[in-house]
């Protein structure tokens, strides 16, 4: 076997037993950073009330900010939301997985940092490999708040993440340097219309044309 194999070989290897430790890290409740399609992430399973409060506690985040969560498919999506809107379908049919969070009605067992005022949560399925299988094989939705204080730059690469939070977690998942600009697009459909609580990288105009049948992404 060629050098380059064995390197390669090695590297594989070692990529499935952090892939491991980061699985069972999220089952006992820890909190690990992962990559995402736009930001490193700060992840926990996010059905597990005590590990979204840890979440909250390293991000510095104020609870009343409701924190976003990752499915893995759409099965996932059925059993934390209670009702899909027409006009949230068609986006999920054309901008899933990709960087448009959804704010849809949530199902009452969801943590209460998960929820704004009116009972709702922040959804996506990720085009990022890696945060889907994490999701899937968890078999629980993930928390998908950015990997930094707030306040500070989202992380863009794992050394960024590390100076932020190296002591105290203690899995970080390697994905490279991540090109995500703005971070995922936050959307709440309202009677058919679209109302914007964060522009990201999907851009309102080009979501309106997608409800009104235009292809433009």
């Amino acid at each position: 076997m060629s050098r380059r194999k064995i390197e390669n070989s090695g590297k594989r290897a070692k990529n499935v037993e952090a892939f491991a430790r980061a699985i069972e890290a999220l089952k006992r409740g820890e909190v690990i950073v992962f990559p995402t399609e736009t930001f490193y992430g700060l992840g926990a399973d996010a059905l597990d009330n005590a590990a979204v409060e840890r979440v909250i506690s390293l991000k510095g985040r104020d609870p009343r900010n409701p924190i976003s969560i990752i499915v893995g498919d759409e099965k996932m999506l059925g059993e934390v939301v209670s009702e899909i809107p027409s006009s949230a379908g068609k986006l999920i049919s054309r901008f899933w997985p990709g960087p448009l969070t959804l704010v849809l009605p949530a199902r009452r067992a969801l943590p209460e940092p998960l929820l704004n005022i009116e009972g709702k949560v922040g959804v996506r399925v990720s085009s990022h490999p890696l945060a889907t299988r994490l999701t899937r094989e968890l078999g629980h939705p993930l928390t998908a708040t950015s990997a930094n204080p707030s306040g500070k730059e989202p992380a863009r690469t794992l050394d960024e993440a590390r100076a932020y939070f190296a002591g105290r977690v203690r899995i970080f998942l390697e994905g490279g340097k991540l090109g995500g600009k703005k971070g995922s697009t936050v959307i709440e459909v309202v009677h058919k219309e679209l109302r914007v609580i964060r522009e990201g990288e999907i851009g309102l105009e080009v979501l309106e044309k997608a409800l009104a049948g235009e292809d433009s992404w």
